[in-house]
């Protein structure tokens, strides 16, 4: 019996290992120019890392912005500009996603392109963005 415990213990111990360092992946939403919001979201992707971190597993986390939400992405008007700086500079696994959609007709609306954080990557559409994360297994927040 001992024999038959120690060998299943050691058919199991890949498992184990495998199970340790978990990815989490997690899909932010943000469609509101509140910088307390906006912070708000920030905060859950700071607290998000630095939980999973002290667990020894990683988060992969992409904050989605459309709508007036996408102001925390323009260049000169956004209220977290350097702290989204910081945090790409701190952390690979975090993207910062900008609907394409919002960002044409905002550039529509002024006459000219809307320039917005080099951190930013523009997508097509923000709505379209969330769906696909959570289709890819994100978990979804909004905050």
């Amino acid at each position: 019996m001992k024999k038959f415990l120690a060998a299943a213990v050691l058919a199991c111990a890949p498992m184990l290992a495998w199970a340790e360092g978990q990815v989490h992946k997690v899909a932010i939403h943000v469609d509101q120019n509140d910088p307390q919001v906006i912070n708000m979201a920030l905060n859950n992707v700071q607290n998000l890392i630095s939980y999973y971190k002290s667990q020894g597993d990683t988060a992969e986390v992409e904050v989605v912005a459309y709508g007036p939400g996408l102001l925390m992405y323009v260049a000169g008007k956004s209220p977290v500009s350097d702290r989204i700086a910081a945090m790409s500079l701190e952390n690979d696994s975090v993207t910062f996603s900008a609907c394409g959609n919002t960002h044409r007709k905002m550039s529509e609306k002024a006459g000219k392109e809307v320039k917005l954080l080099d951190e930013a990557r523009v997508v097509p559409s923000g709505v379209v963005r969330l769906v696909e994360l959570q289709q890819q297994g994100f978990a979804y927040v909004r905050p």
